[in-house]
């Protein structure tokens, strides 16, 4: 009978020893996401990431000046980080209480879903230019999903791999809809607060995906560069637990270990 016990009682920890590590062998995912195609992202996010080889996934708007105009920058960065679509024009939906910065232009109030269609498929055609691939992801701007009261990425999920919002939630490891991922958005978090959210998702076993604007400075979301310094040195020094993988690397990881069939809306 005592033997039968601690074989049984072994088979749990063993049990419990795996399921604390099933990120990729780590304990828990971070993945760094960098929104809006900024300057600051190629002049001190990019560098800080490379000092220290960690990946970040950079969601780019395909109209932004800064893409535009340092189109080679990007290109090189694909080398090491995820290129992915935030849409032609980061229409938002202006409407919405606080949203006075939304033009009328480029409102997705008055978008048809065949306009936003065609715009995200135009942009990932614009990204695989730079990188050469085919398979992308997505973050919704301003984590806006529908146009009315349809989800304007249903028609499209064949297009994307996964898509990001901007819910302030960990993502547990049986996540099963891809598509509505969420995200931590930092604005004026120092780096122990960051810190301490990987801590948390280092206990629960679960993912957290950093969604930044500016990196000092060029955005009114902003983080500063010794906070955004400082959780990046966190991650390397705990590389043995953390896994960081770009948002595609994490997404398919997710869907090809799991049964992350992709909910119906």
């Amino acid at each position: 009978m005592i033997r039968k016990f601690t074989f049984a009682a072994l088979l749990c920890l063993c049990s419990l020893s795996v399921f604390s590590q099933d990120w990729n062998k780590k304990k828990c995912a971070v993945v760094l996401t960098y929104d809006d195609a900024l300057n600051v992202h190629l002049d001190k996010a990019i560098p800080a990431l490379d000092s220290l080889q960690l990946k970040g996934t950079f969601f780019l708007t395909a109209a932004s000046p800064t893409f535009n105009e340092r189109f080679s920058e990007w290109e090189a960065a694909a080398k090491r980080h995820e290129l992915a679509n935030h849409t032609l024009f980061h229409p938002c939906n202006g409407q919405l209480p606080g949203r006075s910065f939304v033009t009328a232009d480029y409102d997705l109030a008055t978008y048809s879903v065949r306009r936003i269609t065609d715009e995200l498929r135009m942009t990932n055609k614009v990204l695989e230019a730079v990188d050469g691939k085919k398979e992308r992801t997505f973050a919704y701007p301003c984590g806006d999903m529908k146009i009315g009261d349809t989800f304007y990425l249903e028609g499209m999920k064949g297009d994307f791999v996964a898509a990001r919002g901007v819910q302030g939630e960990m993502v547990p490891r049986n996540t099963s809809d891809l598509y509505t991922i969420g995200s931590i958005m930092i604005n004026g978090q120092s780096g122990d607060e960051m810190i301490k959210l990987v801590k948390e998702a280092l206990r629960t076993n679960s993912m957290v995906v950093f969604l930044f604007h500016g990196v000092g400075g060029e955005h009114d979301l902003n983080v500063s560069l010794e906070a955004h310094r400082q959780l990046l040195r966190y991650l390397k020094k705990h590389e043995k637990e953390i896994w960081n993988p770009t948002f595609i690397e994490a997404a398919k990881y997710l869907k090809e270990t799991s049964t992350a069939a992709v909910k119906k809306k």
